[in-house]
């Protein structure tokens, strides 16, 4: 598994912005993550900066160009390769419902930090008196449980939190 340190993954999109600045070759995944980096112009001026780097702190309300970017290729990954099973349909129901592919993407981020902060109440024990994972409101999908709850349904199938996206979506 590859597992880049913060310095590496930084390097790696501010060239590949670099290189498509100079009209330069582009490696595969360059490639890949230059789709996504040309989808959100307001990184360009970061991406173009070299010298100190700054912190990207939630609390700062600054997003971290790096880390958001890094979502986008780790699911573009996932959809090439249809993993796991099913999530290239569910993204592609999600495109025909939203319209548009950048909309769809940014919708399974969301369900991945949802999952992620899911995974984080369990590895840390953020369960309430009844065994209830703590949430804030409105987290749960339809039957009350958040994506990564372990009654929830398995990953990819239908129920699974791919497939509830667009469901918590209409909710909101």
């Amino acid at each position: 598994m590859f597992t880049p340190t913060k310095d590496e993954v930084r390097r790696f999109f501010r060239e590949t912005w670099r290189k498509h600045r100079a009209a330069e070759l582009l490696s595969p995944i360059e490639a890949m993550a230059l789709d996504w980096i040309i989808e959100h112009p307001e990184y360009h001026e970061e991406l173009a900066q070299t010298g100190e780097e700054p912190e990207y702190r939630v609390e700062d309300g600054r997003t971290n160009p790096f880390l958001h970017l890094s979502m986008h290729l780790a699911i573009a990954e996932q959809l090439s390769i249809d993993q796991p099973p099913g999530i290239r349909a569910a993204y592609e129901r999600l495109v025909r419902r939203r319209g548009d592919a950048h909309r769809a993407a940014h919708a399974v981020i969301e369900m991945g930090d949802d999952e992620r902060q899911a995974q984080g109440a369990r590895q840390f024990g953020q369960y309430g008196e009844e065994g209830e994972r703590v949430r804030s409101a409105g987290a749960g999908d339809q039957d009350g449980r958040s994506a990564g709850d372990p009654a929830g349904p398995q990953e990819g199938g239908p129920g699974s939190p791919v497939e509830r996206i667009g469901a918590r979506r209409r909710r909101a």
